[in-house]
């Protein structure tokens, strides 16, 4: 491992599964760019049950953690604070060690989001649709808190799935209606769709996208495009993509951790998608 120096700091995504994970791709390239050499990025396969371990073995040489599935909430108890986008929806995904040695968890999936919409002219809509309702879904909803002025449609697969909606909605002060998944083609004609489930989900929806549709926010990025995504740019329609989120949420984390602004979005976008296009 580089950077042994008194200037070495570490940094690590922690999950599980975590082998795919694209983040120690795109904060190295910021490493570069910033010129942090004594500074290294890694991956551990960790779950919950072995995270309060992990954390406890933490030296003074740790700046931040990312987190992924399953750690977002079961970090929560580890911390001495988190911020209020994090407890909004209850999931932290950044971790940062303070230099008098707290730990703060934080969300940069939301503003993710938001930031990845804005990059492509999208402020405001009246209105908007999740294809969705898992925990990604919930960080939807806090996103489309401060870009939709209307309601969302959530399309779901379960009545649990749909009452969960509809609670997320009131505490984020979202005005959430949900609908049954079957009836997600009608998702397509809305300003903005964002589609949180897991690949191949939406690969039937592809065949009705609308001649002229808006915008859609597909988290996936591997493989990519999806069917969905594939249609909706042939058709005309914006596409944001789980790599745009991806890279503007790791541009948030790596700002937090190394108190360097700004990070390098485009070297960070150009790195991972190398990194896909090798995959």
């Amino acid at each position: 491992m580089t950077g042994q120096g008194p200037d070495a700091r570490r940094a690590a995504v922690l999950g599980s599964p975590i082998a795919h994970s694209l983040s120690p791709v795109l904060h190295r390239a910021a490493y570069e760019q910033l010129g942090l050499t004594g500074w290294t990025y890694d991956r551990y396969e960790v779950d919950e049950a072995a995270l309060p371990g992990f954390f406890a073995e933490l030296g003074p040489e740790w700046a931040g953690l990312s987190l992924t599935m399953p750690l977002k909430r079961a970090v929560i108890p580890l911390l001495d604070e988190i911020s209020e986008t994090a407890r909004s929806v209850e999931a932290v995904n950044t971790v940062v060690f303070t230099e008098d040695g707290r730990r703060t968890g934080d969300n940069t999936d939301i503003p993710g989001m938001v930031a990845a919409l804005r990059e492509r002219g999208i402020e405001q809509v009246d209105s908007a649709a999740i294809l969705g309702a898992g925990a990604t879904a919930s960080s939807a909803l806090a996103a489309l808190a401060r870009v939709c002025t209307g309601e969302v449609v959530a399309y779901v697969r379960s009545a649990a799935r749909a009452a969960e909606m509809r609670e997320w909605g009131e505490r984020l002060d979202v005005e959430v209606r949900t609908a049954d998944w079957a009836d997600a083609a009608e998702a397509l004609r809305a300003p903005l769709v964002v589609a949180t489930t897991p690949a191949g989900a939406t690969d039937e929806l592809a065949s009705a996208v609308p001649e002229r549709p808006a915008t859609l926010f597909d988290v996936l990025y591997d493989p990519w495009p999806t069917p969905l995504a594939a249609r909706w740019s042939m058709f005309g329609g914006a596409v944001v993509s789980g790599l745009d989120l991806l890279v503007h949420q790791a541009v948030l984390q790596v700002e937090q951790m190394t108190r360097r602004t700004p990070a390098p979005l485009d070297a960070m976008r150009k790195a991972g998608e190398h990194a896909l296009d090798a995959r």
